[in-house]
């Protein structure tokens, strides 16, 4: 499958600014021919933690791009915020016919931030089969606990993890990429933003990892559309190196 990565330099709180430039992103890669591009996290807001402003109660960002999916036939992976007495972090993957593949809610709000002060946690894993390859989905911080990545990999081939990611911490994001891919025996694509957004920079480092731990690709720090094709071809490498098959789950429950 070809996938189209899109390291989005996010206009800060400008949801429809961004939508606009998003929308020409999407053509571009469906004349590319890729099946599915993914934006970064909040993907059209920035990380904004003002959900009386980003949030959305009549999901206007979900039915935007369920019409874009549908009239570019591409399936399109978006971040936007649920608006709830505590709003809810989603990632949502609209198939090529505008119909909703998968939907995540961020099961780890970045505390260190105050992030769970305003969204609640997301309460389940989420995977998603399309064009016959299953996927998971993550959301930033989720990267910094392995538990969700066992989980997923039980079904998931494929994990995509859209970001806010802070330059500060790049070298986090570009060595837990490698880990769960390693360590899991999955790819994992990292769609991150770039330059400024409410004082913060971000350097984007958008990237694929194969199941070996290889890095296919990764982006500099501007705006990019990256097209990777992904083969099918995961549980190739996990017959070949039968890591899984040695994990002890029940008594890893004991440690808890």
């Amino acid at each position: 499958m070809k996938i189209a990565v899109c390291q989005f330099d996010i206009t800060y709180e400008k949801k429809e600014q961004n939508l606009i430039r998003a929308e020409r992103f999407i053509m571009e890669a469906a004349v590319q021919g890729a099946e599915l591009i993914v934006f970064p996290e909040m993907s059209f807001t920035g990380f904004s933690m003002n959900t009386e402003l980003t949030g959305e109660d009549q999901e206007e960002t979900l039915l935007r791009m369920k019409s874009a999916a549908a009239n570019e036939r591409i399936a399109v992976g978006f971040g936007w915020v649920k608006h709830k007495a505590n709003a809810e972090n989603h990632y949502t993957i609209v198939g090529e016919d505008g119909i909703v593949a998968g939907d995540y809610i961020k099961i780890h709000p970045f505390s260190y931030a105050g992030e769970e002060k305003c969204f609640a946690a997301g309460k389940s894993p989420c995977t998603f089969i399309y064009k016959d390859i299953c996927f998971g989905i993550s959301i930033c911080y989720d990267l910094r606990f392995p538990e969700l990545y066992q989980e997923l990999t039980k079904q998931a081939h494929v994990i995509l993890v859209p970001a806010n990611w802070p330059e500060k911490r790049h070298v986090h994001w570009q060595t837990l990429l490698r880990a769960r891919a390693i360590e899991n025996q999955v790819y994992m694509i990292g769609v991150n933003c770039c330059g400024m957004q409410g004082g913060i920079s971000y350097s984007g480092h958008s990237s694929a990892v194969n199941p070996e731990g290889e890095v296919l690709f990764e982006t500099e720090g501007r705006e990019a559309l990256q097209i990777i094709e992904i083969l099918d071809d995961t549980e190739i490498y996990r017959k070949k190196f039968p890591t899984k098959k040695d994990r002890k789950p029940s008594l890893y429950k004991t440690f808890y």
